[in-house]
């Protein structure tokens, strides 16, 4: 058999050892692991080099519409500096939707936006407030391929909440029908004591406060668990959250109940918002204090898979408003996602990024592994590179991380058994990826 590629001389990663070998490539397909020679078409030496599965981020936003916002990475930017960070598979949202008619619209609407990606994507199903009832939502949301289900339990004020009895049917229907309830998790009565009022950034901490994020996330475990239903907490924020959930729900994780953070909220706290113009900082849920980001690296095994929220803007949009509600929230991130954490955890981090989400989110075993039969998605990895994060390729013109000193970096990305990064060069096709259908999702 002639194949595709060869990767030859690399340290391959599966089930959290190295060994070394070659990969091989057929039909976008890993058709062989082997320390024997094979003729390729093409082959590429990984020597000295980690081998592993493309990455996933499990949450991104791009081309994502908020007021008078629009983030500035559409699908092909934000997949290119993606891709740059050896991400092969991103999960983007579908616009908030309340019943059956909008929710054909909205999916419609992005995947014609996302067929720019140059690599592979799936798309979460996104209610707000919805009318038409829950059994009816999950069905129609797995027949598009979207057995994720991502909702708000605050944002009543725009009519983006979903409230309590609707999201105890969900999580009473998700193992049964097999999805995922996928829940950004703050207390919105809490959080109306400051709605409408001029807060500055310096106080955006103090106007979503943690006890937001930690009671809504105690309430939803324990429904979880009564229900033995199938929760996913995305950007988990705050050490303390981990550390309450990790004593009270230990059994949970994993089965109930996933926990998702974010590089930001293990790097940055809170008194960046105060820092001259702290509002490039301002995401949501918001940075915390310096005790929680280190809390929350201490806690590190309650968090079962990172994704980064990337959602980037211009800087002069970030900085035209003086109260957070004239500001748009969030930033970028998905380029640097990785070697950000992996300088913090080493490789613990690896299945973070790779079958963790693709076993939750029902893409394993064709991404988020090197087995023969996989898809050919695979990251050629430096783990000894020191350097400083300078340059990037994000539509944004400026980058929370720059500057900071980081171990290990993406060499090359392979998407499918094609390059898209080669040796630090962009070598992809716009339109190249596919969007991957999920119809049924079982922890």
């Amino acid at each position: 058999m002639m194949f595709d590629l060869a990767i030859k001389n690399g340290l391959v990663y599966k089930k959290g050892e190295f060994f070394k070998a070659n990969v091989y490539v057929k039909d976008e397909k890993i058709s062989a692991i082997s320390s024997q020679e094979f003729d390729s078409k093409e082959e590429y030496d990984a020597s000295g080099k980690w081998v592993l599965p493309g990455f996933i981020d499990p949450h991104v936003h791009f081309h994502l519409t908020v007021a008078s916002w629009t983030s500035v990475d559409d699908f092909y930017t934000g997949s290119v500096s993606a891709a740059f960070g050896g991400v092969t598979t991103f999960i983007d949202f579908i616009d908030p939707v309340s019943n059956l008619k909008e929710l054909d619209r909205a999916f419609k609407e992005r995947m014609e936006l996302a067929k720019d990606s140059v690599v592979d994507y799936a798309l979460h199903s996104t209610i707000a407030n919805p009318t038409d009832p829950a059994e009816e939502i999950a069905k129609r949301s797995k027949e598009l391929g979207m057995a994720s289900i991502k909702l708000f339990t605050t944002y009543s004020s725009t009519n983006r909440r979903t409230f309590d009895p609707y999201i105890d049917d969900l999580l009473a229907l998700s193992r049964s029908m097999g999805f995922v309830v996928v829940v950004h998790a703050e207390n919105d009565e809490i959080i109306k004591r400051f709605e409408g009022k001029d807060v500055l950034p310096k106080d955006h901490s103090k106007a979503r406060p943690t006890i937001a994020e930690l009671s809504e996330v105690i309430k939803l475990a324990q429904i979880s668990s009564y229900r033995e239903g199938q929760l996913y907490i995305v950007h988990t924020s705050s050490g303390l959250t981990a550390k309450e959930v990790l004593e009270r729900f230990p059994d949970a994780l994993g089965y109930t109940l996933v926990l998702e953070s974010c590089p930001h909220y293990f790097y940055l706290d809170d008194l960046y918002f105060a820092k001259e113009n702290g509002q490039l900082f301002l995401m949501t849920p918001p940075l915390r204090s310096e005790e929680e980001v280190e809390l929350l690296r201490e806690n590190f095994d309650a968090i079962y898979t990172i994704g980064t929220d990337h959602c980037s803007f211009k800087k002069d949009e970030k900085l035209s408003g003086k109260y957070t509600r004239e500001i748009p929230q969030g930033i970028g991130g998905v380029e640097f996602s990785f070697v950000l954490m992996y300088t913090l955890f080493g490789e613990e981090v690896i299945d973070k990024f790779t079958e963790n989400i693709a076993k939750v989110y029902g893409m394993y075993p064709e991404k988020g592994v090197i087995e023969i039969g996989s898809d050919a998605d695979i990251v050629i990895f430096d783990p000894k590179k020191e350097w400083v994060i300078k340059e990037h390729h994000s539509a944004s013109d400026y980058n929370v991380y720059e500057g900071f000193e980081v171990k290990g970096k993406v060499i090359s990305t392979i998407s499918r058994g094609e390059f898209v990064v080669k040796d630090g060069e962009f070598v992809g096709k716009k339109g190249r990826g596919k969007y991957i259908k999920r119809e049924e999702i079982y922890w």
